[in-house]
This record gives C-alpha cells, sequence and structure tokens, in this order.
C-alpha cells in the first residue's frame, strides 16, 4: 500500500521542461565539482554481477537481488542493489595509488523497496570510492570527506539557481555539517523511532552527519541496517539535509570507511554471516589483499529532488507505481516521470 502524499500547499517550483533541462545541468555540474573535490576518475560499471562472487551488496541484510541465468555463460546473475564492494575491487584491479578514487553512474533495481515519495524501486546514484592511507581510518578523516561533499552539494546549488532563478524561493542549503552519532541521537530522542529522531534533530540542523549505523545501541537495537561486509559500522554514515517541501529530513548520501580485516571479522560474526567468508572478494579481504577505502553512495533522484524543490522522487525519474500513488500525484497535478 502507497505511502505517497502530495502536501496540500506544494507546487513545484520549476514546469515539466524546465525540470528536464535543469536535471541534466545539475547531474554535469554536480559529478565535475565532485571529482575535482575527491580526485575521482570515471570508470564503467555493471548493471549485473555473478551471484557467485559475493560482489553484489546486501544493504540492511535481508533483501532479494533481481536474479537470472545467462545460458550462454552457464551462470547466474543478480541485478545489483549497489557497487560498495565491486567499487573496492575495482580499485584494486586499476591499481589506484592512496588519495585516488573512482566514481560511476550505478543503476540499480531494489525489488522489495516499497515506493513512497522518496524511495523508488530503481536506484540511481554516483557510486565512489577513494584509496586511503591506514593511518586515516579516523573520525575526523570521515567528516573532512564529508564536507567535501556538502561543498560540492552547495556548488552545484549556486550555480543552479543562478539559471534557474524560479528555485532561489527554496532554503539554500546550509553549509554546516552538524555531526551527530546515532547513540547520541538515542539519548537524546529516547521515546521516538529512528525516523523520528533524524526528523527531530535535522529541523534543527539542517545539514547533519548522523555516525555510527549498523551496530545495535544501548537499547539492544541499531539505528538502522547496514550490511556487515563494507562500512566499518564505527566509521560510517549518512548525509541528511532538510527537505522543505516534505516537511522532513532527506538522506542524500550513505558513506563510510570501508571494514579492514578486523572490522570485518568482528562485523561477519556479530551479523550471523560467518558463511560468507568463503566468498571470493570476502577472502580477499581477509586476507588483507585489498586496498584501505572510503566511500558511498550518492542519491542522483533524491539530490535532484532537493536542489529542484521536488516533492516526489517520480517528478525527476521514471520508474514504476501502483495505482494508488498514480492517483495521489494526478489529484494533485503533480506529473510522475
Amino acid at each position: 500500500m502507497t505511502t505517497s502524499y502530495i502536501p496540500a500547499s506544494y507546487t513545484s517550483p520549476l514546469n515539466l521542461y524546465d525540470t528536464q533541462k535543469a536535471i541534466g545541468l545539475l547531474k554535469r555540474l554536480f559529478e565535475d565539482t565532485l571529482c575535482g573535490g575527491l580526485n575521482l576518475r570515471r570508470v564503467s560499471a555493471p548493471l549485473f554481477v555473478e551471484a557467485a562472487t559475493g560482489l553484489n551488496d546486501d544493504l540492511n541484510g535481508v533483501e532479494k537481488p533481481v536474479t537470472f541465468d545467462i545460458p550462454a555463460a552457464g551462470r547466474e546473475a543478480q541485478v545489483v542493489h549497489s557497487l560498495a564492494k565491486w567499487k573496492r575491487l575495482a580499485l584494486y584491479r586499476y591499481q589506484f595509488s592512496v588519495g585516488e578514487g573512482l566514481y560511476t553512474d550505478m543503476n540499480a533495481i531494489r525489488r522489495d523497496e516499497v515506493p513512497d515519495n522518496l524511495h523508488s524501486v530503481y536506484v540511481d546514484q554516483w557510486d565512489w570510492e577513494k584509496v586511503m592511507a591506514p593511518r586515516d581510518r579516523t573520525v575526523a578523516y570521515l567528516q573532512d570527506t564529508v564536507r567535501t561533499i556538502v561543498k560540492a552539494v552547495c556548488e552545484t546549488q549556486t550555480t543552479i539557481r543562478a539559471i534557474f532563478p524560479q528555485l532561489l524561493t527554496l532554503p539554500a542549503m546550509d553549509r554546516e555539517v552538524s555531526f551527530i552519532t546515532t547513540q547520541e541521537l538515542e539519548d537524546r530522542y529516547p521515546e521516538l523511532t529512528p525516523r523520528e529522531r533524524e526528523d527531530a534533530y535535522v529541523k534543527e540542523h539542517p545539514t547533519t552527519f548522523l555516525m555510527g549505523i549498523g551496530a545495535p545501541l544501548r537499547s539492544g537495537k541499531p539505528h538502522d541496517g547496514r550490511a556487515p561486509d563494507y562500512d566499518d559500522w564505527s566509521l560510517n554514515g549518512d548525509i541528511l539535509v532538510w527537505h522543505a517541501p516534505l516537511g522532513r529530513a532527506l538522506e542524500l548520501s550513505s558513506m563510510g570507511i570501508r571494514v579492514d580485516p578486523a572490522a570485518m571479522d568482528r562485523q561477519l560474526t556479530a551479523a550471523g554471516c560467518d558463511a560468507r567468508r568463503e566468498l571470493p572478494f570476502h577472502k580477499m579481504l581477509l586476507e588483507g589483499k585489498l586496498p584501505q577505502t572510503i566511500g558511498g553512495g550518492l542519491g542522483q533522484s533524491r539530490l535532484c529532488m532537493y536542489l529542484l524543490g521536488k516533492a516526489h522522487i517520480g517528478e525527476v525519474q521514471a520508474s514504476v507505481w501502483d495505482e494508488e500513488t498514480i492517483r495521489v500525484c494526478h489529484d494533485a497535478g503533480v506529473v510522475l516521470l
């Protein structure tokens, strides 16, 4: 059942054609700015990977990938959820040095996603990954990287608002990032759900980096699920912004310093996923063959929603929607692409 809604006061700042022009320009601007800030180079990436490699991501650990057989190759393939593990292997294969990184346009299908204003079964994001020195496995390095990404978003917004002055009615992004851990958030709002905590905090701190996602909190429950084999749960987080049209927090990016052998060993056991140790990717990592990296995914449609002031993700991407979502948007005069 849909949970999509359109606020009564909502009006899109841009018409349909200007929206299309702005999406294309916004993506080009942000890619160039992000690459300059993080020293990234574009590479080609797969739409699907071989199931037996262990390269596909499990996200929260329960999502089922779209799987199909390739008769000519005698293989079973999975449409990617994201490319967190694939990117790290690519850095190893390309022999990138410390300080160098890659990014790619990632298109995925997440069949178990429940569509609403912010979610679609189709996912498009910039997936990026960068080689780092072992000495940089610190909160300070993570936070500096977050600030670089936020700066890239702010610079993109400044340019896009100059070209489309209709967007000046929207709040400008706060360049100052508020850093808070999931445990601090739980301590501050113990009576609220994780999403309610995010909304309450981000309303007061409109650009927030929420750190430490995956491990159980003192309440015994994690703030949110995170697969055990890519992010280090103590060195990761989400970039959250206040989305004025919906009056709620919007996650732009999930990112973090990736697991080293010790962190993967610890997290696989904690998550009850020890069987993965025998998969090719996991064996390479546990044996110390893969570089230390930091990386993440930044939603292309989410960023377009935020910078263009859209109330529904279907206004900036083409996907498949249930009949109730189509009706709700039609009745509100919202055009789904």
